[in-house]
């Protein structure tokens, strides 16, 4: 077992979720337990630095290295004192780190940028730390996002059922596990023909080849997986970044984000709106595509406040309209982009508790059932960050876990980069901090 701390912040900038959990296994037979998980709301402050840079506002060069090791202090102090939960036995951290630019590949290589150094974390911390997942994908023409299908792959996937697990996150994306017959989870023995070969051949290799070769095996079982559009994956559109921006505009500033939905759910959603946005060109692009606040960002928000003026809506209206789009987003991605319609979708991230946005969901994909992945075993607030702590697993292991079906990458390759800490540097929180 290897103890291994995932870290993110998400487009919404809420905070830092943290996951502890234990790994096992490679790919084809991975387990994980979650050990602890909470969220580290950001300092106030450093919380508007954040989204100002995210709206484009221009720093010195000066000011820009203050602010990426502030979020490298921030996501360190997070990860000491989850560890500090368990008695200090984390070996492995992956930190995704704050994304404050996302620029998807169109003539051009794509480009994303994701704040805090994983070499900060991993001196601050002395753990070893895995961070900048999305590089390497980019670097050989993937979208650098959605890299978590391949963790839901392993962890979600069903030999009766297909599924789309729906993250609604700052942004939404989908994840879609075409039924497994053979799910790892589910044998206890030998998955296929095939695995029964890979274990015979290993049986006759030199321990120091084992962990090498099993890994490239694993990544061929699955390549194949992935190729036969067993699992796909993309960003489905606008989801909670969109919501709290304008329940915060909407409010002037007296709310941060809808309770369960309850201020749209007392509107009324505007349809003709909701068809009129599904016509722009991110909702019609086929994937791979990936998307984020330069897109989906406060300009965004007032060109729909704009649309909306000639129909005189109130302000739950509006937000019902806004809600009403995260929804038909999604249900324009699957009835368009999927093979098939799934026969269970599992939602997780902030927007699951929003329940006026899943019975939206519910309405427009019915009779399909819509649960949470909670409800499957995986905890529907700290999903991405336990994917977090799995993608730094595999690195360590130096197994492949981009998918190109997903993210339109020409090759498998490594995610992230591996920082290791100087020598007994492992420090406390008060030392982080101070």
């Amino acid at each position: 077992m290897t103890k291994v701390i995932g870290l993110i912040s998400g487009t919404s900038v809420d905070g830092i979720d943290a996951a502890l959990v234990d790994v096992t296994g490679g790919q084809t037979n991975l387990t994980v337990q979650l050990l602890a998980a909470s969220t580290y709301p950001y300092p106030e402050n450093l919380r508007s630095q954040i989204l100002d840079v995210c709206g484009g506002v221009s720093l010195s060069m000066a000011e820009f290295a203050e602010l990426n090791d502030a979020i490298a202090q921030e996501f360190a102090t997070a990860a000491l004192t989850i560890n500090q939960k368990y008695d200090n036995k984390a070996q492995l951290i992956g930190s995704h780190g704050q994304t404050v630019y996302h620029r998807p590949p169109s003539q051009q290589l794509g480009y994303s940028l994701q704040l805090g150094r994983g070499e900060v974390i991993a001196n601050l911390t002395g753990i070893p730390t895995v961070s900048n997942f999305r590089a390497a994908d980019i670097a050989v023409g993937g979208q650098g996002a959605p890299l978590v299908p391949c963790v839901d792959l392993h962890l979600l996937s069903h030999p009766e059922y297909t599924r789309c697990v729906q993250n609604l996150g700052g942004i939404g994306n989908v994840t879609y596990l075409k039924n497994q017959p053979l799910r790892p989870s589910q044998k206890s023995k030998f998955k296929s023909k095939k695995e029964e070969e890979i274990v015979t051949s290993l049986a006759s290799l030199p321990a120091n080849q084992k962990s090498k070769v099993k890994s490239e095996k694993e990544e061929e079982i699955v390549t194949t997986l992935a190729s036969s559009q067993t699992v796909l994956g993309w960003d489905t559109g606008p989801s909670n970044t969109l919501l709290d921006l304008a329940v915060e505009h909407l409010s002037q500033g007296s709310k941060t984000y809808d309770k369960n939905g309850e201020w749209a759910a007392s509107g009324r959603p505007c349809q003709e709106l909701v068809e009129t946005w599904l016509k722009q060109d991110f909702f019609q692009q086929k994937p791979p595509k990936s998307t984020g606040r330069e897109l989906f960002g406060k300009d965004y928000l007032f060109n729909c406040l704009t649309d909306a003026e000639k129909y005189n809506l109130t302000t739950a209206d509006i937000l019902a309209t806004l809600t009403e789009l995260t929804a038909a987003s999604i249900n324009h991605s699957y009835r368009n982009f999927l093979p098939s319609l799934p026969d269970q979708i599992l939602l997780c991230g902030g927007g699951s508790h929003n329940l006026y946005l899943k019975e939206r969901i519910e309405k427009l994909l019915a009779p399909i059932p819509v649960m949470t992945t909670a409800e499957v075993g995986v905890d529907v607030d700290f999903k991405e960050a336990i994917s977090m702590a799995v993608l730094a697993y595999w690195r360590s292991l130096e197994i492949k876990s981009n998918l190109p079906e997903v993210t339109g990458a020409k090759a498998k390759v490594m995610l992230g980069e591996i920082h290791q800490p100087i020598i007994g540097n492992r420090r406390n929180k008060e030392s982080v901090k101070n």
